[in-house]
């Protein structure tokens, strides 16, 4: 599976969206400052994912989550979690 993930930063409450085969892997390489676009922002909380078959799928996917349609697909899609989370 590749999964598509949202990642918020508890720093400044900023999202960040990515793709990789290994999730936990790839969260935990975020929260330890491993990944250099996000290693000033920690630490991270996942606040959503997904799982495609194919990799050209999840990318896809990941694109279109950073868009400003796909921002408000997100905001529209967790918005009683993320009221709760504040």
């Amino acid at each position: 599976m590749i999964y598509t993930y949202v990642i918020k930063s508890r720093k400044d409450g900023k999202w960040y969206a990515g793709s990789t085969n290994d999730l936990r892997k790839r969260f935990n390489d975020h929260n330890r400052g491993q990944v250099f676009s996000t290693k000033g922002r920690r630490p991270f909380e996942l606040i959503y994912y997904e799982a495609c078959l194919d990799d050209h799928d999840a990318r896809v996917r990941e694109k279109y989550l950073k868009s400003g349609p796909g921002k408000r697909y997100l905001k529209n899609r967790l918005k009683r979690s993320l009221s709760l989370t504040g």
